[in-house]
Order: C-alpha cells, then sequence, then structure tokens
C-alpha cells in the first residue's frame, strides 16, 4: 500500500532556497505550482508561506501546468517565453520612495509621526491605512499594504495581560506564610480550605464560550443578547476546594454575593464533607482573597465567621492573598477553571443545569465536586456596628494581622492571648 507523505512547509522552503538561484522566472513560478498540487487542499497557501510568492503567481503557474497537460503540443514560443532579469512592474515602493515611512508614520504615530495624528485614535484596518495614504498622495491598494505591513513586521496582535498593578512590598513573604501554614494543617490532619467566588453566569440560553461537539451544521441555538432575564437572574458559584484531599463544594447561589452567603457555603461544606474527613480537627484553616465577599476589610465577613466558630466549637484562621494576586488562590487554577473547561459551549439555561455542570466536573488527578443550588436570600447592605464587632474574639498575627488572623469561639477564647481588634 502506498502511502503519501507531504512535505512540511519547513522542507519546501528549503528547498526553495536551494533551487531559487537556478530558476527563472517562469520555472520558478512552475516549481512552485507543482508543489501546490502535490499538496492538495491548502497547497496553494502552505507554498505561499513557505517560499513568500504571491498566491496569484502560484494560481498562474498551476493553470499553465493543467492547460499543458491537456494540450502538450502549447508549448509554443510564447509559452517559452521569459522576462529578462529586471523586467515587468517595478515594485510600488522603488517608484514611492517616501511609501514606507508614510505607512509606518501612520501605523505607530506616537514614536514614528505626529502623536496628535487622528489616526492614533482610528481602527487602523488596510482599508482605513489604504484610504489615509491615498490622502497623502500615494497611489495604493489595501492589498498593497497588507503585503508592506507584513515586509515591515507588523502582524494583527491582541491585547496581552502581562503587566502588574503595584504590589505589595511583603507579597512573597505572605505567598511564604500561607504555604508554610497550609502545610502544618495538612500535616497536623487539620483542614485547608481555599475559597473564593466564581464569575457571576447569566442563567438562560445565552452564549458560553467554548465550542462543543454537535452534528455538523446544528449548532445550539441561543440568544443575540445578553440582557439579564428578570426571572431567571444570575446565579453566584462560591467555592471551597479542600487543599488537602482534593475536592470541591460549591454552592449556586440566587441570591446577593454577601459575606452571609460565603460563610453560608463554607458552613455547608463542613457539615456534608469537613466533619465527616475531619473527625479529630483542631483547627480550620480559610486562604481566601483579600475582597470581595470575603475581603479581609469586610466587618460582616468576620462576624459570620465568629457564629461559624462557636458553632464549630474550634479556632478559624484566615490568611488573605496579598492585594491584586487573586489569581494564585488555588480554588482559581484547582476547581474553577476545570469548571469552566467543563461547561464550555454548553448555555446555561437553568439553575439546575449549572449544579449538573459543576458536580459533573472531574480530574485526571482525582479531583471530584459536589454542589448544591442555595435558594436563600441573602440581603446587601447588612451593616455591622462597633457593638457587634466588640463581641468578635479576634486575635491578630504577629505578621500582617490585617491578612492573617484567627477567631476563636467564645467558649474557648485564650484568655492568656491578648485580643487585637480591626476596625
Amino acid at each position: 500500500m502506498l502511502v503519501r507523505m507531504n512535505k512540511t512547509e519547513a522542507q519546501i522552503r528549503l528547498q526553495y532556497q536551494q533551487l531559487r538561484g537556478s530558476l527563472n522566472e517562469r520555472t520558478r513560478r512552475e516549481w512552485a505550482a507543482s508543489e501546490a498540487m502535490a499538496l492538495g487542499y491548502g497547497g496553494v497557501a502552505a507554498v505561499h508561506r513557505a517560499t513568500g510568492m504571491v498566491p496569484s503567481t502560484i494560481g498562474k503557474g498551476i493553470r499553465e501546468l493543467k492547460a499543458r497537460e491537456e494540450h502538450p503540443e502549447a508549448g509554443t514560443e510564447k509559452a517559452q517565453r521569459v522576462r529578462r532579469p529586471g523586467g515587468g512592474r517595478k515594485a510600488q515602493v522603488d517608484v514611492d520612495p517616501t511609501l514606507l515611512s508614510d505607512l509606518e508614520k501612520l501605523i505607530d504615530p506616537v514614536t514614528r509621526g505626529d502623536p496628535m495624528s487622528p489616526l492614533r485614535w482610528t481602527l487602523k484596518s488596510v482599508r482605513v491605512l489604504a484610504r489615509e495614504l491615498s490622502a497623502m498622495g500615494h497611489q495604493v491598494s489595501r492589498n498593497i499594504v497588507m503585503r508592506l505591513l507584513h515586509r515591515l513586521g507588523y502582524s494583527l496582535q491582541g491585547n496581552r495581560k502581562a503587566l502588574e498593578g503595584t504590589s505589595h512590598p511583603d507579597r512573597n513573604a505572605q505567598f511564604e506564610h500561607i504555604a508554610t501554614r497550609t502545610r502544618e494543617h495538612i500535616e497536623a490532619g487539620n483542614p485547608a480550605i481555599s475559597v473564593d467566588t466564581k464569575k457571576k453566569e447569566l442563567v438562560g440560553p445565552y452564549k458560553n464560550v467554548g465550542r462543543e461537539l454537535q452534528p455538523k451544521g446544528e449548532p445550539v441555538k441561543v440568544l443575540d443578547h445578553d440582557f439579564v432575564d428578570p426571572v431567571l437572574g444570575r446565579a453566584n458559584p462560591y467555592g471551597v476546594y479542600d487543599i488537602g484531599a482534593n475536592t470541591g463544594w460549591v454552592g449556586v447561589g440566587v441570591s446577593g454575593d454577601t459575606a452571609s452567603f460565603a460563610v453560608g457555603t463554607i458552613r455547608r461544606w463542613w457539615e456534608a464533607e469537613g466533619s465527616r474527613n475531619y473527625p479529630d480537627a483542631k483547627e480550620l484553616l480559610i486562604t481566601a482573597d483579600g475582597g470581595g465577599s470575603n475581603g479581609y476589610r469586610l466587618r460582616l465577613w468576620k462576624l459570620e465567621l465568629q457564629q461559624f466558630a462557636n458553632k464549630l466549637g474550634m479556632p478559624v484562621s484566615v490568611c488573605h492573598l496579598p492585594p491584586g494576586t487573586s489569581k494564585w488562590n488555588k480554588i482559581e487554577h484547582r476547581l474553577f477553571s476545570f469548571i469552566t473547561i467543563n461547561w464550555r459551549g454548553k448555555p446555561l439555561v437553568s439553575y439546575q443545569t449549572i449544579v449538573s455542570l459543576i458536580a459533573a466536573t472531574r480530574t485526571s488527578k482525582g479531583l471530584t465536586v459536589r454542589c448544591e443550588l442555595d435558594e436563600r436570600d441573602y440581603p446587601k447592605g447588612r451593616k455591622v456596628s462597633n457593638a457587634e464587632m466588640a463581641t468578635i474574639n479576634l486575635v491578630l498575627d504577629p505578621f500582617h494581622g490585617e491578612w492573617n488572623y484567627t477567631i476563636y469561639p467564645h467558649n474557648l477564647m485564650d484568655t492568656k492571648v491578648v485580643k487585637g481588634s480591626i476596625a
């Protein structure tokens, strides 16, 4: 059985570099056409990328080869004629010496042109650039502009999230502190969890990013707008990731994403999973972002944790990630990322759909997830008075007490420890 082996673009490029010096215009065109025909579908584009030859030239060579196959006698003197070196129409940059410099001024007005150029604030498409160059007296088309941009090394680029905001000088030290506390808790047989709110999701037949296998030509139809359904609203998934056990718990709220909802989800995780997995636990460690419903400045978060600690009968310690570092929270890349992968391309048409998709999330490393719908009402705007704050048995850690603290249950508060407070 014969197996057809197509050349790679790198092989075609190498062969072209070896042969181009001995090929004239016609034989070069026909060689490129022969390679493109041998590759089959997409061959013209592949040869174009490998050699830089214009696709229309390769297409002309293909037509010539096919015509010669159909009419072998067509090898007349006219067909064999080759232009002498330097013949043909001159390149636009050869007859218009300021074209390239003017194009660079338009494409990058801050460094090469007028910083106040109106084009600085407009869409720099090849059509717009061709129009601006024509207004400057150049005779160009959008195709010429496109070729010149490639020649100058430009290509379409999107934005890349790479710049970090100002970071706290103790950012790395806080990361090390969290890692040490987490390791100590796990080694001692105590639970260490990472918590956060996942991105709020519209509930209903809305577009969900990603692609899913469907019969060809039969995509799932969704609404052409993303206005919130007044009845279904938004889903608020709040997650608890057990770092030591590699398990997840997600509460899908239908009300506000408040501190009461956050601690309520942690409480239900403990009742369903934590108490069973850690029957001899002496302390619970929570790692959380610095903002949102579990922010370190949030009074209600601490008040709810006090009530939770009272019910647990053991201390609850909290370590917050430094500001601007939420992407390093373990729950983001160990739980939420896999949930997003699992429901990609699937419209979240109902709350039950969201719960089922989250609960079905699995990984090859053994991650399992439980999920439940939380239909309780969590009103926003709850204020915590100074008197209520005074009831919280809050002990600050010597290292950045605003980020690291422990809340003791009222019946276990160690009176030998000086109690701190955060307003």
